[in-house]
This record gives C-alpha cells, sequence and structure tokens, in this order.
C-alpha cells in the first residue's frame, strides 16, 4: 500500500467516524435520558418556544445517525465492508443527518410574516 493523498484521506474519514458517534450518541442520550433540551431544533443558537415537543424526533436523528456511524465502523474494524460501501454509508448518513436537522430546526421555527404597521401603510399610499 503506497501512502498518497487517498490514503490520508480514507484515514481522516475512519477516524473522524469515532467522534461523530460519540456526539451523536451523546446528544441522543441528553436528549432522551437527562431530557435536557438545550440543543433541540436550534435556528441561530435559539431554541424554539416548545423544544420538548420536537425532542423526540431530534432524539431519533441522533440514535439513528450515531447507530448507523457505529455499524459501519465495526463492518470496517471486522473487515465486512470494502471502501465504497462504508465511505458510501458513512457520507450518505452524515449529509442525511444534517438534512434533516435542518428540516427539524425549520419545522420549529415556523416562518412569520411580519404584517406593516397603519403609518408605513400610510407612508406608501403617499408616495404613490
Amino acid at each position: 500500500m503506497v501512502f498518497d493523498v487517498s490514503v490520508a484521506l480514507n484515514w481522516i474519514l475512519f477516524l473522524a467516524l469515532f467522534p461523530i458517534a460519540f456526539f451523536w450518541l451523546r446528544r441522543a442520550w441528553r436528549i432522551m435520558v437527562k431530557r435536557d433540551f438545550s440543543e433541540v431544533a436550534l435556528k441561530r443558537g435559539e431554541s424554539p418556544r416548545n423544544p420538548a415537543r420536537y425532542a423526540p424526533f431530534a432524539a431519533a436523528i441522533n440514535l439513528i445517525g450515531g447507530g448507523i456511524v457505529v455499524f459501519v465502523i465495526f463492518g470496517i474494524l471486522t473487515a465486512r465492508f470494502d471502501f465504497e460501501t462504508w465511505s458510501a454509508i458513512a457520507g450518505s448518513t452524515i449529509w442525511m443527518k444534517f438534512i434533516f436537522d435542518f428540516i427539524l430546526s425549520r419545522q420549529a421555527h415556523p416562518m412569520v410574516l411580519k404584517k406593516r404597521n397603519k403609518q408605513e401603510n400610510a407612508a406608501g399610499d403617499a408616495g404613490k
């Protein structure tokens, strides 16, 4: 095996799976067991009005994502997965976790259209 850039990137991806799994499973533990909703559906660092409502979804996203990453780690260590398989599963899992977290945060923070007050309406009508 020749050590080149692709081998280094593969090792970085493999070693990055360990902290990823740790943080995702720890977040699921905090939400489900410790009932800490401080990291549930954040948008710009702010929690939604009722984070307990979205906590089961956030816990499921983190638990499933962390479980798949642990499964991939064991598959790599036991040589059950070739490179294409484990990198595809790991990459898809990471991207889907980010996408589902984004969707949940946008669902928890609905877009509110601000109504213009009467003074702005009057000023707008006078300018026409």
